[in-house]
């Protein structure tokens, strides 16, 4: 087996601590001292091991892959790291080479960060050098593009998932928001500045908050600008906005010493929920909504319970992934606070319903609704002083794995699953609250990898039942805010979740002390031989690792103390010594073992022995048949290594040995020779790796004796010489000291040269057949070890000093290379040959390296490294490869049958590597993938988003989902009599498209947890007996202003809601109020102005305000008069105000069109999805798309999201078109007609023509010619010209 170079790790360094990132590609990438190691998270293995840092590595990242891959922009592992010495590298993980480095000062980076926000470029990169600087980096090039400093000392950062130019920084003190950031130019601001604080008066009620005690509960001081108290949601924590600590002292505010921010472990954004962060603290974490600047929830930790350490925000669902300082993960999942009614008529809206559980019959079970349940946690592991957690990472594209880093360089990869919920009474009425579980998406039975949707309970008795592959955590449950609702009917199938270990992982043991290569390579064990190497450490642990696959093969616990030597013996057993440090008088316990691989038995040596001179080294002779043992000042014993017992103890008076080896000669049966003759004798260089009692040794079964000789020498420079036959020892000829060498440390013999090292840095070369000797200084210090490479002829020697090791050819006498570590933390322990160009190496670090001849690798490319199991990763293979593995797996109308195999149809230049390599991927494929992808039951569209979860496209499960969620919305639209003219439902969720199957019986509406019809009932006069639909949950709330228009509002109300429950100052009611205005909700804004203290400065203008609020809906006459004075203050610079006025009037679109005019468009979108109709929305939609797409903002790809929400489809196929997304483009088509939502117009067929013809040329230069042909075809008269030019071309 091959040898490549490689590294193999052991325990981290502590500035490791959460250097860690699972990225798209289903790959975990670390930090271990100072390499970076890339483990295949499917097949639990070291992928590759990166080295080139000079400093312990601090953080890793991988680039995003949300961007449109292609031929020229292929999939490819990018993976950037930095270090402690402020250096950045971006590496391409699978050809093991950086594509660029560079630093600015020599200072730890801080964070990084890859920017997606721009379709031209996805290869920048943010990072946050200390102390307080923030540069973006070209990474392709090393180009520093602009610096940013700051006057505030900055520990980490977060972007806003939601925002690109929302950066939020957290300094030592306070937190940064910046609103302005862009790769164009550095921000100009230095960020608004706030500060924790907590008011400073105890409220009443904090006895009932059941919120942690870390954070006392508190209530607003009565100054002039507060509000009523008793209407308030008192709050514990919040965000106050200033420039300096003294900002709160005018409403006695001050900052929480008990919440310090240099006490927070962690700041990040919630990517499941806009304008949302987080702050982990080691006892609570703080949900902070930053439309409101303080706290909406609080996680405390259980008095009994392990402190937090990270949290992993999901995005699929609302849900964390939290790591514990217990090395246990709990995944906490939100849900709606519980509103008991006694009176449920009484709320008809949601925000009725939050109003009413403050002063109705209504009660809640806690003020704060922003509730995460602890769902589930894996087991604790045994954590030590030296054995802790070091970090978490998430698998970024299915959320339902997370792996666990720990400081000894084990990683465990725990898998989430569903099990079936089983209920339990409980006395408590409340209970339901803790014990409800979450729901599947689909009703199967079968706990498997697949979900059956719709659900029986639906109704759909006639209809056939989807399998949906339980992928991704949204796969797994139901959006848990549509399970909690009063009077909805919960469906009949309760999951729980369970973590299970389902990958385990480890590197070498904390502090090795010894390394051993086994017997190399001959033409006699060619079939058999394993490049294994031994490795003791301090612990008396001895692991065995493959070194042509890097994994660990073996380990053994076999030593109480320091293994201090290991010695093999034969390619399946070895010796090894080991004992405890000896005290003052320096006698110890000795411990000798024989260890067996092929039984694990172990054989006990000299066990009589007891306290004794500590063994210094063994010395095995070169046919396997003796061994010496060697001791500190004290003579040695020789063993035979057959029967296993001591031939010789030399006596007391023995001169002291200082180095030892055997002769790779020998003679069986054969008289005793002088030294000189010695070097005449036959050779063996291949050495014995037969087992220790072979039986086919000798005809009669008795082993045949063979002579065996060995030199050493003494403390004054003597050199000795003795040889060995059967019982025999027998003492040859002495040779004087060499005057000009110090004492001989070490001794290496190959053939006919022996050379010696001593303490001086000397080595002396002895050429035995010409008995010629020559002293050469390596200026050096003292020589530790000498050892000649293996492989005949091969007179490559590795001498190992105090601070590195190098090799020289002793046939030329020249240097070969030399690798120097002065730095304690990587000076070299222990050295051997790997392989005859191989030699390995094994640091302070506890890291392993096998470097090339030259010692500058350590690492090699994927495509010529062995593993020890088949890797899944479509990014290994070269760009056609992975695009033609990609759109078979899309779609193939080409084949008369759908199937997982290449044939003949690719035609390349590299046919045979091509078509191999992707199906070598077919073959290791998932299974239930392999399954599922021929009976997709929503056809081109499912397999797309099926195939970019499976390959990791960040990009294409963003458009997939998107896409198949509006399709399937478009086509129950088209089929369903009652709403087929009503354009404003595209959007809303539904779940089958197979509409004759469906009928009015069947639908039974209300008792779907999902359904919220108010955009039916309004719809008066219309005939409901008719209609079709079938319901499905809408997107995730990370899709934001993606999701449909009911869901949109109803989040929005409920949010509102929130916002109005945790009210504590007098802007923030004005904030309320405001947004309250904005989305009709005028009764509740009345309320608020009216809740304005007589001794406030604006009391006599909010009382006004009230009035203008509570007269003007139920007036008309006025409504022009509004629109003038909002026009004017929006032009005097009160945009706000103007626009609440129009909103009042019900002028929403006037109020979009002003709010996009200066510049709002996030704003407009908000006022739009939540208050307008469908027409308007559009209008203000398609606005916001053309701005988009200018070139200063350049988001086309997020512009063709939102068309898809508006049912554009001819729109979505132009701009795919114009940005030569072909590919996507011909599956978008495709898919729209098997949903039969496309329009039968010239222009539409036009269009078709286009992109499948140029879909046609662009699989043609991957080599598919049958694929041409048909899309050619499809393309009707234009591609039968393009096939006529090219027969006529091939001719």
């Amino acid at each position: 087996m091959n040898v490549p170079p490689r590294t193999i790790t052991g325990a981290l360094h502590a500035h490791n601590k959460s250097a860690c990132d699972w990225g798209w590609q289903s790959l975990l990438a670390y930090g271990c001292h100072t390499s970076v190691v890339v483990i295949d998270t499917r097949a639990v293995q070291i992928l590759q091991t990166l080295e080139k840092h000079k400093g312990t590595v601090i953080k890793t990242k991988w680039a995003r892959e949300n961007y449109h891959h292609t031929i020229d922009a292929p999939y490819g592992l990018r993976l950037a790291s930095a270090d402690t010495n402020g250096q950045i590298i971006v590496w391409d993980v699978s050809a093991a080479t950086d594509r660029a480095s560079f630093s600015d000062g020599g200072k730890p980076v801080l964070d990084l960060e890859w920017l997606a926000t721009q379709d031209a470029s996805h290869d920048l990169l943010v990072a946050l050098h200390p102390p307080y600087s923030l540069v973006l980096w070209n990474a392709d090039t090393g180009t520093k593009l602009w610096k940013k400093t700051f006057t505030d000392n900055i520990q980490s950062m977060a972007f806003d998932p939601f925002d690109p130019a929302n950066l939020t920084l957290l300094g030592t003190d306070c937190i940064l928001f910046l609103s302005d950031f862009s790769i164009s130019k550095a921000p100009s601001s230095n960020g608004r500045k706030f500060y924790i604080t907590t008011p400073n008066a105890p409220s009443p009620s904090s006895s009932s908050n059941n919120l942690g005690a870390n954070t006392p509960a508190t209530t607003p001081t009565s100054d002039k600008n507060s509000i009523r108290p008793a209407r308030t949601a008192l709050r514990r924590v919040r965000l106050l906005v200033g420039d300096s600590k003294q900002k709160g002292s005018a409403t006695g505010e001050e900052p929480d010493p008990s919440m310090a921010l240099n006490e927070c472990l962690q700041l990040c954004y919630l990517q499941s929920r806009r304008n949302h962060i987080l702050l982990v603290y080691p006892r609570e974490i703080l949900i902070l909504d930053l439309n409101i600047h303080q706290t909406v929830g609080t996680i405390p930790m259980e008095r009994s319970g392990s402190p937090f350490q990270q949290v992993y925000p999901c995005k699929q669902r609302d849900v964390l992934m939290c790591l514990h300082e217990n090395g246990s993960i709990s995944v906490r999942v939100r849900r709606k606070a519980l509103i008991v009614a006694s009176t449920p008529s009484a709320a008809t809206t949601p925000v009725d319903q939050s109003f009413i559980g403050l002063h109705g019959d209504f009660y809640w079970n806690d003020p704060q609704d922003v509730i995460y349940d602890l769902r589930c946690q894996s087991d604790p592991l045994r954590v030590t002083k030296h054995v802790r957690a070091f970090g978490l990472a998430c698998c970024a594209s299915t959320e339902r794995y997370a792996a666990l880093i720990m400081s000894d360089g084990r990683i465990l990869i725990w898998t989430l699953m569903t099990v079936e919920h089983h209920s339990t009474t409980v006395s408590n009425s409340l209970s339901h609250v803790v014990l409800t579980p979450l729901y599947s998406p689909g009703f199967s039975h079968n706990y498997d990898d697949f979900e059956i949707v719709p659900p029986p309970s639906s109704g759909l008795s006639n209809q056939v039942q989807k399998p949906t592959m339980k992928t991704s955590l949204a796969d797994m449950i139901c959006q848990p805010e549509l399970k909690g609702e009063v009077g909805v009917q919960k469906p009949d199938r309760g999951i729980l979740f369970k973590f299970v270990l389902t990958g385990f992982t480890s590197g070498i043991a904390a502090t090795p002390t010894v390394i051993r290569v086994c017997p190399p390579l001959t033409t006699k064990n060619l079939h058999i031989h394993k490049p294994l190497v031994g490795i003791g450490t301090s612990v008396g642990l001895v692991q065995v690792f493959n070194l042509a696959t890097g994994a660990l093969w073996r380990e053994y616990n076999i030593h109480t103390s320091t293994v201090r030597g290991i010695e093999w013996v034969s390619l399946c057993s070895f010796l090894s010594f080991s004992y405890a440090n000896p005290p003052s008088s320096g006698v110890t316990r000795n411990e000798l073992l024989l260890l067996d691989l092929q039984n694990g038995k172990t054989t006990q040596l000299r066990a009589h022995k007891g306290e004794e001179a500590p063994i210094e080294a063994l010395k095995v002779s070169h046919q396997k048949q003796y061994f010496v043992v060697m001791f500190k000042e004290r003579p040695f014993e020789i063993w035979d290594l057959r029967s296993l017992s001591v031939l010789r103890e030399m006596p007391a008076n023995f001169p002291v040995v200082t180095a030892l080896e055997w002769s790779p000669s020998h003679k069986k049966r054969s008289a005793h020779q002088p030294l000189a003759e010695m070097s005449q004798s036959s050779l063996d260089l291949s050495g014995s790796t037969q087992h220790i009692l072979d039986p086919n040794e000798g005809k009669s079964g008795q082993p045949v004796a063979t002579k065996e000789h060995f030199v050493f020498s003494e403390q004054s420079g003597v050199l000795h010489h003795f040889w060995v036959e059967g019982n025999l020892v027998k003492e040859g000829a002495k040779l004087p000291s060499e005057t000009s060498l110090g004492t001989i440390t070490c001794i290496t013999w190959k053939g006919e040269t022996l050379v010696l090292g001593d303490v001086d840095g000397n080595l002396s070369i002895w050429d035995l057949k010409a008995k010629i000797s020559r002293n050469y200084p390596t200026h050096r210090s003292s020589i530790k070890k000498v050892k000649f490479a293996p492989g005949k002829g091969n007179m490559k020697l590795l001498f190992m000093w105090n601070e590195g090791i190098d090799i020289w050819d002793t046939k030329e006498m020249q240097a070969v290379s030399s690798l120097k570590t002065p730095k304690e933390h990587n000076r070299v322990i222990d050295a051997d040959w790997a392989a005859s160009d191989r030699p390995v190496v094994i640091g302070a670090d506890g890291c392993l390296r096998v470097h090339d001849i030259k010692l500058r690798l350590s690492c090699y490319p994927t495509e010529y490294t062995d593993f020890p199991d088949p890797v899944f990763c479509p990014y290994l293979l070269s760009s056609k490869a992975s695009l033609a593995m990609k759109y078979t797996m899309q779609h193939q109308p080409w084949n008369s049958t759908y199937t997982l195999h290449l044939t003949g149809e690719y035609e390349a230049p590299e046919e045979e590597n091509f078509i191999r390599a992707v199906n070598e991927q077919f073959n290791i494929m998932p299974q239930d993938v392999k399954s599922f992808l021929p009976v997709c039951p929503y056809g081109t569209a499912q397999r797309c988003l099926v195939t970019a979860r499976l390959f990791g496209d960040e990009s294409e499960v963003d458009f997939w989902t998107v896409t198949l969620f509006y399709l399937k919305s478009e086509k129950m639209r088209l089929t369903c009599p009652a709403h087929k003219e009503h354009k404003e439902t595209t959007g809303m969720p539904q779940e089958s498209f197979q509409s004759s199957t469906v009928n009015s019986s069947q639908t039974n509406l209300h008792k779907t947890p999902s359904i919220d019809l108010s955009h039916l009932l309004d719809q008066k006069g219309e005939d409901m007996s008719s209609c079709t639909c079938v319901w499905e949950p809408p997107l995730d709330t990370c899709f934001d202003v993606l999701c449909d228009n009911k869901s949109f509002q109803k989040y929005q109300l409920d949010r509102v809601s929130l916002h109005d429950s945790k009210r504590a100052t007098y802007e923030h009611t004005m904030k309320c109020a405001e947004n309250l205005i904005l989305l009709g909700q005028f009764d509740r804004a009345v309320q608020l102005y009216l809740e304005t203290e007589s001794e406030n400065d604006n009391y006599y203008l909010n009382s006004l305000q009230a009035c203008l609020v509570a007269t003007v809906k139920s007036s008309g006459a006025s409504q022009s008069t509004i629109k003038l004075v909002a026009t004017s203050l929006i032009a005097n610079g009160r945009l706000s105000e103007g626009i609440q006025l129009l909103c009042l009037i019900n002028k929403g679109m006037d109020a979009c069109r002003y709010l996009q005019t200066y510049g709002q468009w996030n704003q407009s979108v908000w006022l739009a999805k939540a208050t307008l109709n469908f027409p308007e929305c559009s209008e203000v939609m398609r606005r916001w798309v053309d701005y988009l797409c200018t070139p200063q903002v350049n988001q086309k790809s997020k512009a063709i999201l939102v068309l898809i929400t508006l049912g554009q489809f001819y729109k979505v196929l132009e701009m795919l078109f114009s940005l030569h997304y072909y590919d996507r483009a011909a599956m978008f088509a495709e898919a729209c007609q098997e949903f039969g939502v496309l329009p039968d117009t010239e222009e539409m067929r036009t269009l078709l023509e286009k992109i499948y013809l140029e879909y046609a040329r662009y699989l043609l230069a991957l080599g598919n010619k049958k694929a041409y042909g048909f899309y050619c075809n499809k393309a009707a008269e234009k591609g039968q010209k393009v096939l006529q030019e090219m027969e006529w071309m091939s001719d």
